[in-house]
């Protein structure tokens, strides 16, 4: 049965460069989970975009002497060109400055405000005498009144994970002018997530089960310790959607709020976009879709306690106040959250140039060993490391040694031997039938193990796989066999790229770019994936660029159906092997 799988992935902020910790933290494994969904014949919607009103546009702006809107339009090319060249495939990536997102979000305000989920408060906030201007909590750092680090910004410390209250960290400095700020009365809306508490903990609750554990601890840990407590959700600030409130000029949306809703106007802008098959109600008003959220452990309170609040609170009001649409908003199937990659056993950090950046990276090495280390070294259940040594091992014995010397080992020797055409089989022997057989499980198990996004297993199975494939060449040796019963090596030929072009559907959400290309050797004209491309769109904010993706793939997650007697390409090396001293010359650039 078809389903409605909607994917969505944490809108990274359009003020830095995107490096491997962000990659390997969502938008990686909701490509490889998207794709693979894809190949399955269901119905996938992967969605996000870059957050252009986020605090750390404006800090950014302020910093270079330039607008909010320059330095988001600037990071959104970036991250859009880094995507393609990734193969991030993407159904709409869009922006939070258009004119949909604001119209969504309003929207969702003015629903929440009617069904009695916001309430106004007059409170302290951080405001600088320097620059007579309130300031936001990323504007504020200081030290954190739960852990005690340095450096905790107003919203959050990144060194314990708790959200946090601005207005108690301890000895606060403007990261706008380096002045100490001073509390000043400020009016704002707050979300009653009080009232919401028990729909929200009782949503939990029913994850317990299915969701990783650190996700619904952590989540259902929070509010047992501290209760939901109101949450202002609009701040003094001229950037950002204008609060839908006559007389609340010169405050905007907070955020946090905002940015969550960019999933729904995403999906929205899709919609708008496509042609008339394309539904947002289908997977945003289904209580069938399995909408699951890609995040960083950072992100755990937003998307597992925020967001569900939100939805509750807004229930069927938002569609009446949109104008489309009819029922409750759908709330997240999953949030498998991933924990941080560090750099060489240290902290990734843009300021002190300690990382490795996407665009970067690709300006000199090829995208699928990116996204095989990522995997093969995902952060799922506790912090991973880069290492460069790692990289290079990992690329020469596994993608190099393992998979890629497999298939145009075979394909090579084939092409050469019968003249580029796959070899008619004789009778299967029991090894054939064996090792065909364990291919075809390996469907399933490594098919499971990407449904429950336990990515880096799913991949060493599929490996595991080729190196089964390897053993069986070993034991048959068809470069000999040939020479004194050439129907005994046509037949072990013929399994082995049975098998090998099983491991490369297998293979393909990981490594989507050798995949087509080793495709495309053995059935040409039929990709296994759609083509992303990108589409400009104007509105009364402005112009904006999306990236979206047509499908127009022919694969299918399923064991080969290749015949013997049909000509296929002859092959190139799918891989390079890397010299060791790469390690080091990447170590020396980072100095």
């Amino acid at each position: 049965m078809t389903e409605k799988i909607l994917v969505e992935i944490a809108w990274p902020y359009a003020s830095a460069s995107i490096h491997v910790g962000n990659i390997t933290g969502s938008h990686l494994p909701a490509d490889i989970y998207a794709r693979y969904h894809r190949l399955k014949g269901n119905d996938v919607v992967m969605v996000s975009g870059s957050d252009s009103h986020g605090t750390p546009v404006t800090v950014k702006a302020d910093a270079e002497g330039t607008t909010p809107l320059e330095v988001s339009k600037k990071y959104h090319q970036e991250f859009v060109e880094l995507f393609q060249k990734l193969g991030i495939h993407y159904d709409q990536y869009t922006t939070t400055h258009t004119e949909n997102h604001f119209k969504v979000a309003q929207s969702f305000f003015l629903a929440l405000k009617e069904n009695g989920f916001l309430y106004e408060e007059t409170q302290k906030q951080w405001y600088s005498e320097k620059a007579d201007r309130f300031l936001p909590d990323r504007y504020v750092e200081g030290t954190c009144y739960i852990c005690g680090a340095e450096g905790a910004r107003g919203d959050q410390c990144d060194h314990c994970g708790s959200m946090l209250d601005s207005t108690l960290l301890k000895d606060p400095i403007s990261k706008m002018d380096g002045s100490t700020p001073v509390l000043k009365e400020t009016t704002h809306f707050f979300l009653d997530l009080s009232k919401l508490e028990d729909q929200v903990v009782s949503f939990l609750e029913s994850k317990q089960e299915f969701w990783r554990a650190n996700v619904v601890k952590q989540s259902l840990g929070w509010i047992k310790a501290k209760g939901l407590l109101g949450r202002p959700i609009t701040r003094d600030l001229e950037w950002g959607i204008p609060v839908p409130v006559e007389g609340w000029d010169g405050k905007c949306m907070y955020v946090w709020f905002e940015a969550v809703i960019g999933y729904l106007s995403a999906t929205i802008e899709w919609d708008k976009l496509g042609d008339e098959n394309a539904k947002w109600e289908d997977f945003w008003l289904n209580p069938d879709a399995k909408a699951s959220h890609f995040i960083g452990k950072d992100n755990i309170p937003f998307h597992a306690i925020m967001w569900p609040a939100q939805l509750l609170g807004a229930g069927e009001t938002f569609c009446k106040i949109f104008g489309e649409g009819q029922g409750k908003l759908t709330l997240p199937y999953d949030v498998p959250a991933n924990e941080f990659m560090n750099m060489e056993d240290r902290k990734i950090s843009g300021s002190k140039n300690w990382g490795v950046w996407g665009l970067d990276f690709l300006s000199r090495y090829d995208p699928d060993p990116l996204r095989f280390y990522l995997t093969i070294n995902m952060p799922e259940t506790r912090d991973s490391n880069w290492d460069w040594d790692d990289f290079v091992r990992r690329n020469n014995d596994d993608l190099v040694a393992t998979w890629g010397n497999l298939a145009n080992r075979v394909l090579s020797f084939t092409h050469k031997k019968w003249d580029g055409i796959i070899p008619e089989p004789g009778q299967l022997s029991e090894a054939d039938n064996a090792l065909l057989d364990s291919i075809e499980k390996g469907f399933d198990t490594v098919g499971n193990l990407i449904e429950e996004v336990k990515l880096r297993a799913a991949l060493s199975e599929a490996m595991r796989l080729a190196s089964e494939v390897n053993k069986y060449l070993d034991d048959t040796a068809p470069w000999t066999l040939v020479k004194t019963d050439p129907q005994a090596a046509a037949t072990t030929v013929y399994v082995a790229i049975k098998a090998i072009d099983s491991l490369k559907t297998m293979l393909s959400p990981f490594l989507p770019f050798t995949s087509e290309k080793l495709n495309s050797y053995l059935r040409a004209g039929q990709p296994l994936f759609g083509e992303q491309y990108t589409q400009t769109v104007q509105d009364n904010l402005g112009e904006h660029t999306v990236l979206r993706y047509k499908a127009t793939g022919t694969g299918q997650w399923k064991p080969s159906d290749l015949k013997g007697g049909i000509a296929f390409q002859k092959p190139e090396p799918l891989y390079k092997k890397l010299e060791k001293e790469v390690a080091e010359e990447e170590r020396a650039r980072l100095n």
